[in-house]
């Protein structure tokens, strides 16, 4: 499955601009790709660019690279309730707010991405772990209908978006 097979009511307007990044690649082969890329990108940043940030009120790398795990974190959880057809509506999340109480500063980058990997390999193994009707199961979070296949596309670009900037504005 790709992205070409989702259809418009599975994700808000707000995602499409990550799920546009995800390309049109295997769902599964997604994740591993872009796992290998973003490991392999943020260990060739520079010690010295680790804990940089372009701007006053602007998040460092480090804190870059734990919001994209606190996130895929929050997506897994959904899909996984989503898959097991938990009908409970769930709420959103202030990244912001989890950056500024992260700590991610206070970790090593090899910390950083021991965990990162770890979290990886589970994201992957939930999404193995769904058969074809729990992959195409739609919940609702932050107010808006998303299905399960859909949130692993959009853990796919979110990831590409943020290396993105960092590429551009960061080094």
């Amino acid at each position: 499955m790709t992205v070409s097979d989702l259809n418009s009511n599975e994700y808000s307007k707000y995602y499409k601009g990550y799920i546009d990044k995800a390309s049109n690649v295997e769902l599964l082969d997604g994740l591993k790709q872009s796992g290998e890329e973003t490991l392999t990108f943020f260990k060739s940043i520079p010690e010295s660019k680790q804990e940089y940030a372009y701007d006053v009120d602007k998040w460092t790398i480090k804190e870059l690279l734990l919001h994209l795990m606190d996130a895929e974190r929050i997506f897994a959880y959904r899909a996984l309730r989503f898959a097991r057809l938990d009908n409970t509506s769930l709420p959103g999340f202030d990244e912001n707010y989890y950056t500024s109480n992260s700590q991610a500063n206070s970790y090593s980058m090899d910390q950083l991405l021991k965990s990162y990997s770890i979290l990886r390999a589970y994201t992957i193994d939930l999404f193995e772990s769904f058969d074809k009707d729990m992959i195409l199961q739609i919940g609702e979070a932050s107010g808006s209908q998303m299905s399960v296949r859909a949130i692993g596309f959009v853990i796919i670009g979110h990831e590409k978006h943020h290396m993105q900037i960092i590429k551009e504005r960061y080094l």
